[in-house]
């Protein structure tokens, strides 16, 4: 029978030194701590000095396994706080588009706010009988021009009456029914205006083009007397529009024919004031005065 060969000498070897260094280790580190325990019973200075040279030593290396602990530790509470960084983000994003829907809402309701108390100055310094209403269509498109009001009969409105709005005059009330009523505005062809270029006086009369437009042509004899940027109010004259009433502003000067856009656009207007004829508030006496009162029996008192 063959003899089985021998292990390799060098690996026999090599776990020879291993064991070997490592039981001088054990004895060197043994040696040294029973030295130090030597040293601190019978001199303790000394030992506090080689603590404090060992704790200088020893210091960077502690330094980086602390850093290094906490590091890892603390790898769930950036994970948090990144979600928690997200989450907050979406919410804030959230509240910002919230907060812009409510300014935008907030600027609006200024808006219809300033537009209301512009109305509300126009009613307290007209001193006749007003009517405040809506318009709720209006035709921009047609050969003929209408508004119309959710007023009617029942409301007090009648044929004649002026309709205008804070920016100027819209035109008149056509016909009407129990609750509604209809406006011929100003562009209409049937619609002819008394008007005066506000700074002179200058008397002219304005039609309605049908397109949208004022013709505009003046009274007075000779050449056209107005130019582009002038200001038309109504004069008074025919009884019907109350005076200096913005109408429109000329926009063009053709001939002996001037061209304008009404002040008060309909399609961008939504309350207005119905007022009485111009001709009515002027004869209506006072309902305070003898002559309103004179000649009427009781209990059939002359009422507005």
């Amino acid at each position: 029978m063959a003899r089985p060969p021998s292990r390799r000498p060098g690996h026999n070897r090599k776990a020879q030194y291993s064991l070997f260094a490592s039981y001088v280790v054990a004895v060197t580190g043994a040696a040294i701590g029973l030295l130090l325990i030597v040293v601190a019973i019978f001199d303790p200075t000394g030992f506090a000095g080689i603590r404090a040279v060992t704790a200088e030593l020893t210091r960077p290396v502690s330094v980086g396994l602390k850093n290094m602990v906490s590091g890892v530790s603390s790898i769930d509470e950036v994970l948090a706080a990144y979600w928690r960084a997200g989450s907050q983000n979406v919410a804030l994003r959230r509240q910002v588009e919230a907060d812009r829907n409510r300014i935008i809402e907030a600027k609006a309701v200024a808006q219809e706010n300033a537009r209301l108390k512009k109305l509300l100055k126009l009613v307290d310094e007209d001193a006749s009988q007003l009517l405040t209403a809506r318009l709720i269509s209006s035709s921009s498109s047609s050969a003929r021009r209408f508004a119309r009001l959710n007023a009617g009969r029942w409301q007090g409105v009648q044929p004649g009456m002026p309709v205008r709005a804070t920016e100027g005059l819209i035109g008149r009330v056509h016909s009407t029914t129990p609750n509604t009523s209809d406006v011929l505005l100003l562009t209409d062809s049937g619609s002819i205006v008394p008007v005066r270029r506000a700074n002179d006086n200058v008397p002219a009369i304005a039609t309605g083009a049908g397109d949208g437009s004022l013709e505009i042509r003046s009274l007075s004899a000779g050449r056209n007397p107005f130019k582009p940027g002038d200001l038309l109010v109504t004069s008074g004259i025919g009884g019907i529009y109350q005076p200096n009433i913005p109408v429109a502003v000329v926009v063009r000067v053709q001939g002996e024919i001037a061209w304008g856009f009404p002040l008060a656009n309909p399609s961008r207007v939504d309350a207005v004031v119905v007022e009485r004829a111009f001709e009515q508030v002027v004869t209506r006496p006072d309902p305070g005065t003898p002559a309103a009162t004179e000649g009427a029996e009781p209990g059939n008192v002359a009422t507005p």
